[in-house]
């Protein structure tokens, strides 16, 4: 639809003419100084917004294609750059921009700045149920259900630095139950060509090992260094009731890591290191009493290799030296394809061994046996996206307990919907 150039400038003049005394002269001969335009007319070709014509008039009753006011528009949002403008009139300017951004396009006008600021804040989240039953031998099988709503919000700060949160509220199906959302993770990141930096509550994961020893949160720092060669610091806090087996307790212990990766072909290899110091290890099962050692200090370590788009094969290992029972854990798993949420009827399988001892897998990545303590034994599963953004995952592990050597097998369920 044609507008008058009179129409367009009512909403051009969001470049802050409108809001401020004007003293600009007004180049054009056919608007008077008593015109009631006069004043935002003579701004705006002052900013360089509007030309007019060749022959010094502006003839502000001539109708105007998209494209011509596109054309200001693009002249409107070099002034609103400029951060010479209010935060007001830069948010009408971004409307007009969204407005004509086929059209800017077209004239070369990049409107991806534009398109990133229009919405600070990006949501994410899933809801996942979960289904676990575990038929530990002598005792009676124990079944649990338990629905997670999670949000995932993420604020971008400036070019380099957002903010990331994760909440979560879990509920229980058979108890009929409610919960109030408790946040989970708060933290910065800061993203530079050579390095990034993180800061706040945030994820700590073993990366090293593929989450053998540790997938939990930690208050404190973090800096990765690298692209194909990696290396991540980390120091802060780490709360034990976190942790699987006898470190469970609601305790902050001083926490602090280095992890390293190196990628050549299809091989990607991590070496890391992992200390823990708080009062719980003097009492911990597996640690020597009267030595009343209060730390952790566990080496990992892991290879990945991807044979083929479909096909591959993953290892690690993790000793904690402190510790002198339940103080290794290991595990191998191949893995078949694997499910894309994105990508409807995808699907994938995977077997692993995996031996897991209490006082070297703080808390394992492992979602079948992550609440249990001292297992080895075998692990099957299968993932399979039945519809966009909707995954569903079922595995079964059938293996002993290291302490009693008693049996000890899980079935386990899971089915998210990702938004």
């Amino acid at each position: 639809m044609k507008k008058t150039l009179v129409s367009a400038l009512t909403a051009a003049l969001v470049v802050g003419a409108a809001s401020t005394t004007f003293a600009a002269a007004n180049p054009f001969s056919d608007v008077p100084a008593g015109h009631w335009a006069y004043d935002a007319v003579a701004q705006l070709a002052q900013d360089g917004v509007i030309e007019g014509y060749g022959d010094n008039t502006f003839q502000g009753d001539k109708n105007i294609t998209r494209y011509e006011m596109a054309q200001m528009v693009a002249k409107a949002m070099a002034k609103a750059n400029t951060g010479s403008v209010s935060s007001a009139d830069k948010a009408m300017v971004d409307k007009l921009a969204a407005e004509f951004s086929d059209e800017l396009n077209n004239l070369g006008v990049r409107v991806a700045n534009l398109e990133k600021n229009a919405d600070k804040v990006k949501w994410n989240g899933e809801m996942r149920n979960l289904a676990y039953s575990d038929r530990e031998e002598g005792q009676h099988m124990s079944n649990s259900y338990k629905t997670r709503f999670r949000l995932l919000p993420t604020a971008e700060v400036n070019n380099n630095w957002n903010v990331k949160a994760k909440l979560d509220a879990d509920i229980h199906p058979n108890n009929d139950d409610t919960a109030e959302a408790k946040l989970k993770e708060v933290y910065a990141v800061g993203s530079y060509p050579n390095y990034t930096l993180k800061a706040g509550k945030m994820p700590y994961f073993s990366d090293a090992d593929e989450g053998l020893i540790l997938d939990a949160d930690f208050s404190g720092a973090q800096v990765t260094f690298g692209k194909q060669v990696t290396a991540t610091v980390s120091g802060g806090r780490f709360n034990l009731s976190q942790a699987m087996g006898g470190w469970s307790k609601s305790e902050a212990a001083d926490a602090a890591s280095l992890d390293l990766g190196a990628g050549v072909g299809k091989l990607h290899l991590g070496a890391g290191y992992y200390y823990f110091k708080a009062d719980t290890f003097k009492t911990a099962e597996g640690y020597d009493k009267a030595k009343k050692e209060d730390k952790a200090s566990i080496l990992t370590g892991g290879a990945h290799y991807t044979f083929d788009k479909n096909v591959a094969l993953l290892g690690s290992y993790a000793e904690n030296s402190k510790a002198d029972a339940y103080n290794k854990s290991g595990s191998v798993e191949l893995d078949y394809k694997g499910a894309d949420k994105a990508n409807a009827g995808s699907w994938g399988a995977y077997v692993a061994y995996r031996h897991l001892g209490e006082n070297a897998s703080v808390a394992p990545t492992f979602d079948p046996i992550r609440d249990k303590s001292n297992v080895k034994g075998w692990e099957v599963g299968g993932t399979y996206a039945p519809f966009k953004n909707v995954k569903a995952w079922a595995s079964y592990f059938g293996g002993k307990d290291l302490k009693t050597d008693k049996d000890a097998n899980m079935l386990f369920g899971r089915l998210s919907f990702y938004f």
